[in-house]
């Protein structure tokens, strides 16, 4: 049975109705004390609670209910219903232990999907850790879902791949944290390839590309003629991926204001075309990753709570590559296999002298940076065997900043805009394409690098 806490009759009898067409059998309570009488009395399977009562618009008494509710049933998922000007409000109550929030006025298909969603996490738990060998935990875990191209057996990885194969049925919102290289885009596409969305699109965006002025163009896409440059129609990635999951990598790297943009079209699920005043209907599920801590920006006002709280129902967060140091043999392994194929040198092998070495290197750039470290040794080394020697004289001893003022030509004999693109470049090569670094060497966000790629004309590869 569910519960339905609304002051407002018209709401009651509507939510009521929906639930039982549903399936979902609803009591509807009006007041804070009839409700906490029938949670009392037998818990709920989930309740569905209005922020607001009529003699408490600052709803104040609709998180002392949530309070209260969660005290006496803290298992009972709690989804809350505000007013768009109130998502402050629904933010504080996330806060204090509710499941979920949507907005009034909500649109039925979505407030049942989020329903499911919030029932699919709630009622399925972890399951307790195996106590197997890492090795037969990881056949396992192969036989249930697919997870082709992640390499490991560490512990902390085999607990990431449980998480994924856990939420992966269901459409919560997924933030996958974790440094730099270290596989959070085969994260996302694993939690999509288990998911019941498998055979739709998975559309990926780097947020950290994307200035505000274009992000409308880019994500709603636009009618030609609805601005200046608007020659024809281009369709936004939202549309690309309706009906599947789209993944938004680098997300800390969102400008404010197109944080609110993005939060409206997660809460209300549409959109509209620039040019087209049409709204559109949105089925989407939504991944999200970043290097960055967005609690910390959260903190610093640098990225907004609601969109946090949206976006975060459940939180991956990967480990770096010095924390599963028993994964580099197995990693370097598959990496050799690969090349082993591209160069067509089917005796190459590495010896166990090199995966020592290379077990006790640091790796800031984690995956991506050990996969360019096998492939140079093999381009550099005409050695079958790759010894320590071959990776050490192929490392790159990298300076802690950009190149020094110094080692640019001479004033005068480039454009402020030309040396600005020779530091980026040359930047690039030092750090071997790792984005995060080249961007604090140069003093700079990801996005504003980004920024400068396009300008410049600069390929990277992310």
């Amino acid at each position: 049975m569910f519960l339905i806490i609304d002051d407002d009759l018209a709401i009651r009898t509507s939510l009521k109705l929906l639930l039982k067409q549903a399936g979902y059998p609803a009591q509807a309570v009006a007041t804070p004390a009839e409700a906490l009488a029938v949670v009392r009395d037998a818990p709920p399977r989930l309740v569905l609670m209005d922020m607001n009562f009529s003699l408490d618009t600052s709803g104040h008494d609709g998180l002392a209910l949530l309070a209260q509710v969660k005290a006496v049933a803290p298992q009972v998922p709690v989804i809350l219903i505000t007013g768009w000007g109130s998502i402050a409000l629904a933010v504080e109550g996330m806060k204090a232990g509710a499941a979920e929030f949507v907005t009034k006025p909500w649109h039925n298909d979505g407030l049942l999907q989020t329903i499911r969603t919030v029932l699919a996490v709630r009622e399925n738990p972890p399951e307790t850790e195996p106590t197997e060998a890492p090795a037969r935990q990881r056949r396992q875990l192969d036989q249930q879902f697919a997870f082709r191209d992640i390499i490991g057996h560490d512990a902390q990885l085999l607990h990431v791949l449980r998480q994924v194969g856990q939420v992966a049925a269901t459409d919560a919102a997924v933030l996958i944290e974790g440094e730099s290289g270290t596989g959070k885009e085969l994260i996302a596409e694993a939690i999509h390839r288990n998911s019941p969305r498998r055979q739709q699109a998975f559309v990926k965006v780097n947020l950290g590309g994307i200035s505000s002025s274009l992000f409308e163009s880019e994500m709603f896409g636009h009618r030609r003629g609805a601005f200046t440059d608007a020659k024809t129609d281009r369709v936004g990635r939202f549309e690309l991926a309706n009906g599947g999951t789209i993944f938004l990598d680098e997300i800390g790297e969102l400008e404010l204001a197109s944080q609110v943009k993005l939060l409206r079209v997660l809460q209300d699920r549409t959109y509209e075309v620039l040019g087209d005043s049409k709204p559109r209907r949105l089925d989407i599920r939504v991944i999200a990753a970043t290097n960055r801590n967005l609690a910390e920006m959260v903190q610093q006002g640098r990225f907004r709570e609601d969109l946090f709280y949206r976006i975060n129902l459940i939180s991956v967060r990967l480990p770096a590559l010095r924390e599963r140091p028993q994964d580099i043999p197995l990693l370097t392994q598959h990496f050799l296999d690969q090349l082993r194929a591209t160069y067509q040198r089917p005796a190459l092998r590495v010896s166990t002298r090199a995966l020592h070495w290379l077990r006790e290197q640091p790796l800031p750039g984690n995956i991506r940076e050990l996969k360019n470290l096998v492939e140079r040794a093999v381009l550099v080394s005409g050695k079958e065997e790759l010894g320590p020697e071959d990776f050490q004289a192929n490392t790159l001893h990298l300076p802690a900043r950009a190149p020094a003022p110094g080692e640019l030509p001479a004033p005068g004999t480039m454009t402020l805009d030309e040396l600005e693109a020779q530091m980026i470049r040359q930047s690039l090569a030092h750090y071997e394409g790792n984005i995060s670094r080249v961007a604090k060497a140069l003093g700079l966000s990801r996005g504003a690098l980004y920024r400068r790629f396009e300008k410049h004309g600069i390929p990277y590869d992310e």
